[in-house]
Order: structure tokens, then C-alpha cells, then sequence
């Protein structure tokens, strides 16, 4: 299991909670799995989130593999200009 940590409106998705448990081989699986447990996180998922695994943010790359005891965060994407 990974335990992934969640800030913002992600909190709010999952309950509150800061980080929720999850088990997943890749950041796509690792997405689905969120989504699974928590519906209402489908909306910042579409939105755009950051995934940083280990300290390195994927943003698009979802088929890259989480090692066993990475340190997860998901960060809502921020608008620029």
C-alpha cells in the first residue's frame, strides 16, 4: 500500500482526510484507484493535478512506475501566465 498525501481541494474530495492509502504499480493505476474510493476527486483529476513521487513532479506521465515506499503528494495543478 501507498500512502499518498493530498492538500487543497483533494482533501476535501477524500473527506478530509490529508493522506488516504493506496495500491497501485503506476500513477494511472494510482489515479483509477482514487477515483474508485473517491468519486468526488474526479473533478480536480480533470481539472490537472501534479503527482510527485520522491520529490519528482509528473505531470502528464502516467505510465511511470511508483517504487514500493515512494513518498506521494498530489498537488492541484496552478494557473500561470
Amino acid at each position: 500500500m501507498l500512502k499518498v498525501c493530498l492538500s487543497g481541494p483533494l482533501q476535501a474530495a477524500a473527506d478530509g482526510a490529508a493522506s488516504v492509502s493506496i495500491s497501485a504499480m503506476t500513477i494511472r493505476e494510482l489515479l483509477r484507484e482514487l477515483v474508485e474510493q473517491y468519486p468526488g476527486m474526479q473533478k480536480q483529476l480533470d481539472d490537472g493535478i501534479a503527482v510527485s513521487v520522491n520529490g519528482e513532479i509528473f505531470r502528464d506521465s502516467w505510465s511511470e512506475e511508483i517504487p514500493e515506499s515512494a513518498e506521494i503528494f498530489l498537488l492541484p495543478r496552478i494557473q500561470g501566465g
